[in-house]
């Protein structure tokens, strides 16, 4: 007896979005802490990506001065954005780095 294969979204399961669980800027600031201290600059631009899911990709491009095409160039998987981008975009999503010895 073939049994019809299911896909997740027949089984009511939904994909796991992880912007949908950065709720509170404390989340926020020990997500991005945990990723920058893994010193892996590929996860870093996935992790603003997903900080900048949560908050509002139209928001975080009005406020960054970048299109929203843009945005979501710069923070694709694989992507390698300017440094000032990366500023501009932290800068929007209201992150502050601090360089301590």
């Amino acid at each position: 007896m073939n049994r019809p294969d299911n896909t997740l979204k027949d089984l009511g399961i939904q994909p796991f979005d992880l912007a949908r669980h950065l709720d509170s800027e404390a989340t926020i600031a020990e997500y991005l802490s945990q990723v920058l201290a893994s010193g892996d600059h590929n996860e870093l631009i996935d992790a603003i990506g997903h900080v900048a899911r949560a908050k509002g990709m139209s928001e975080i491009a009005r406020a960054s001065g970048l299109g929203r095409e843009s945005l979501y160039k710069a923070l694709s998987p694989g992507a390698k954005p300017r440094f000032d981008t990366v500023v501009r975009v932290l800068k929007a999503l209201g992150v502050e780095l601090k360089i301590s010895v």
